[in-house]
């Protein structure tokens, strides 16, 4: 077997461009790394890709036309984070929802994340497994990646992923968490419009009363509304609005969260889902909020690169012997935690 050639910035660029499903994997393979040449070059790669999505991002506004499918308008990618407590079938609807969604036309990639052990660091990775359709679709790219110890249930390097697929031309990119909860909120600062999948009976309703996950929906689905769980499924989205109305959800431009129902297994609703994505990305764009978003999420994207960068260098030497050293002296009761903080960033500074 021939060895696998240098990774060159310039070939990764043109090659990704043309839609290389092979560069695509090693460039998120190269911006997951925390090796510091990795990571010079992944800036480098990243630099070069992003103009391009910058100028589709650009010609958004009164490019998306809401009665059609968003299928090769031009537009910006349609940037959607799906979320749910665990059993609420997410994977299932995403590979039933982006199996529809390419055959009408579109180019679906799926950051799944998944999450790794506090001991070992290691990942399942099993989502792509749970993809059946799209993992075989030549016009779906699936790619699961470890959360790595990142709060917020995403990968440290999603927001660098979704560069990279939607400068392959990816029009459709699906960010799955790796659960919901009320530190998995991340996702909602990274994607246009974000859905929480949720299930008869499951208890989100109250969620929804305690002002936590979902606040932040722009759309919730209630799945598994099938045979004899239709009725419940139907009753659980009643009390859903009826929450949501409650806290008085009103998003940007003025959107208002809707609560649909939806099977999965079955197919059904799930037509309603994209046409209520169609409609939320339309209503941001006629009220000039799109753009907004958009650029917020560049601004919340270089405030987590501060974040990462800070605890990186807290991970190497000296700060790594000075942060243990004054470790030692807070369990010592010679230091209170907050000096021995105030001396690590002083350090950092």
């Amino acid at each position: 077997m021939s060895p696998r050639p240098s990774f060159d910035v310039d070939t990764a660029a043109e090659e990704i461009r043309k839609g290389s499903r092979t560069w695509m994997a090693r460039a998120i393979t190269l911006v997951e790394s925390t090796r510091p040449d990795h990571r010079r070059q992944a800036q480098e790669l990243l630099a070069q890709l992003a103009p391009a999505v910058g100028a589709a991002d650009d010609a958004a506004d009164g490019a998306v036309d809401g009665a059609g499918d968003g299928a090769g308008d031009g537009a910006a990618t349609i940037r959607l984070g799906v979320t749910g407590v665990p059993g609420a079938g997410k994977s299932t609807f995403i590979d039933a929802l982006g199996s529809r969604l390419t055959a009408a036309g579109h180019r679906v990639a799926v950051l799944a994340v998944d999450p790794s052990s506090t001991r070992t660091g290691g990942s399942i990775l099993g989502d792509k497994t749970r993809m059946n359709r799209l993992a075989t679709d030549e016009n779906a790219f699936v790619r699961p990646s470890p959360t790595a110890g990142t709060l917020g249930g995403v990968a440290a390097a999603t927001r660098e992923a979704m560069i990279i697929v939607e400068a392959a031309g990816y029009d459709v990119v699906i960010v799955e968490t790796v659960g919901v909860g009320q530190s998995e909120t991340t996702v909602a600062d990274m994607v246009d419009t974000f859905l929480i999948l949720s299930l008869a009976r499951s208890g989100d309703q109250l969620q929804g009363i305690k002002k936590g996950v979902l606040e932040l929906a722009d759309l919730i689905a209630v799945n598994k509304a099938d045979g004899p769980h239709e009725n419940e499924a139907w009753r659980a989205a009643r009390e859903l609005s009826g929450a949501l109305r409650l806290i008085g959800a009103v998003g940007e431009g003025g959107w208002k969260p809707e609560v649909l129902t939806c099977s999965a297994q079955e197919g059904t609703g799930l037509d309603d889902v994209w046409a209520t994505v169609l409609k939320h990305r339309a209503a941001l764009v006629e009220a000039g909020a799109f753009a907004q978003r958009r650029q917020r999420q560049l601004i919340d994207w270089t405030r987590a690169m501060v974040r990462d960068g800070l605890l990186a260098r807290l991970r190497e030497e000296p700060a790594r012997s000075l942060a243990a050293a004054l470790e030692q002296q807070v369990l010592a009761g010679e230091l209170t935690p907050v000096q021995a903080a105030e001396e690590i960033l002083s350090h950092l500074s």
